[in-house]
């Protein structure tokens, strides 16, 4: 049935091999069909066409074979092959040794939880800006409690699928990723603190409240989160070495997160590591810190658990903070509340937003004035006057004039 030199010959019972030549490359395809005299014609017509399609250019090995062994080697295109769990699995063991190890779990749970199941088996190249932005607009972040994910959520998977389909793009593995430039997003009133939630600063009398419901060693953290501003994950990995005592002031480099399972982490930005200013209430903590951990160990935490140990994570620190409040008869609010109360008083007390910004690890005051704006003091209400004494010579004159003019004419 089949003859030697159509390029289609039987080798079995229930199966055909069609031999052609591709980029240079002899290819024999293995075709599953009865042997019989209209099975050969039809796969004899499939090579001629096959052929034809090569010799205009048109011709896709992988959606002409696409559980061919050569597919991915030869299609215009890897990710024509490629499925996105297995770019997604290969890009997140490559990721591995680069990222933040909080970053890398955050990229595995919303690869794994997220972005593979939904698309898994779709072809790479197949995976389009509209089908991503049609699926965002309705996943559900508890489908028994019927509750869409919050925009901070969409921002994170597609920071996470951006940056894996640009590397797909920048390896040629696709044409272009389909999520540069773009973020989609839900209208929502927007959170106002650089942590994500509602800013809510305790007063001086929830402060006090607060700081007398906690042990001594806790009392001492809280009250020193209050007058530094720091991060959680930041005090838990502070140590002793860290605070200047002669020059007053506390070196912030390391970061303890739950999901580095114990390592240590660094700022991801240069503002991340700052020097802050050692306030006296943040240094009189530390001296009532001293007795309990300062001699415990050479260069060990400043802030320890009851068990005296360092803290593995800020989810420990969240269980003591809401105990605290609950006792204290304080309304609840996060840990990160130290943070905003910090930045509350600094700028309520009229320090100046750019010292309060690098205290706080940020590289510009934009965000502070942005997030902090109603705290800091109302103008000076001689505020220009100075400049149009100095520089606008006949300013009172030309004023007068013009006041009578616009009264003559109103």
């Amino acid at each position: 049935m089949g003859r030697k030199g159509t390029g289609v010959a039987i080798v079995s019972d229930s199966s055909y091999e069609i031999t052609f030549t591709f980029k240079g490359k002899r290819c024999r395809e293995r075709v599953k069909a009865k042997p019989c005299p209209a099975n050969t014609r039809k796969l004899t017509q499939f090579r001629a066409a096959i052929l034809h399609a090569i010799e205009k250019g048109e011709f896709d090995y992988a959606k002409t074979f696409p559980k061919s062994g050569h597919a991915a080697e030869l299609a215009e295109r890897p990710g024509d092959v490629l499925t996105v769990e297995s770019y997604f699995d290969t890009w997140l063991k490559r990721k591995k040794v680069e990222l933040k190890a909080s970053t890398y779990k955050g990229y595995e749970l919303i690869v794994n939880r997220w972005v593979i199941p939904k698309f898994g088996k779709l072809p790479l190249s197949d995976l389009k800006r509209a089908p991503i932005r049609d699926w965002l607009a309705t996943i559900d972040a508890d489908k028994a409690k019927d509750k869409k994910v919050s925009n901070k959520r969409l921002s994170n998977i597609q920071s996470c699928m951006r940056s894996a389909l640009g590397d797909a793009a920048a390896d040629e593995i696709i044409d272009a990723n389909p999520l540069a430039g773009y973020t989609y997003a839900r209208a929502e009133r927007p959170a106002d603190g650089d942590g994500g939630d509602e800013i809510d600063p305790l007063s001086p009398d929830e402060q006090k409240a607060v700081l007398g419901a906690l042990r001594a060693s806790d009392s001492n953290m809280v009250k020193f989160a209050l007058w530094t501003g720091m991060r959680t994950s930041e005090l838990i990995a502070l140590n002793w070495s860290d605070i200047d005592f002669v020059g007053g002031y506390v070196r912030v480099r390391r970061a303890l997160t739950r999901e580095a399972k114990g390592e240590v982490e660094f700022p991801k930005t240069n503002a991340g590591r700052r020097d802050i200013r050692l306030l006296a209430p943040a240094a009189a903590a530390l001296d009532a810190q001293k007795p309990l951990t300062f001699l415990s160990e050479l260069d060990g935490p400043v802030f320890e658990t009851s068990a005296g140990e360092r803290f593995s994570g800020s989810h420990q620190v969240w269980r003591i903070w809401k105990s605290a409040l609950k006792r204290a008869g304080v309304r609840y609010r996060n840990p990160y509340q130290t943070r905003h109360t910090y930045a509350s008083m600094m700028l309520s007390a009229g320090e100046h937003p750019m010292w309060v910004a690098k205290q706080m690890g940020h590289a510009d005051w934009t965000m502070i004035a942005r997030v902090y704006g109603r705290w800091m003091p109302s103008a000076d209400t001689e505020a220009g006057n100075r400049a149009v004494e100095k520089f606008a010579g006949n300013a009172g004159e030309f004023t007068g004039k013009s006041t009578a003019k616009l009264a003559k004419t109103g």
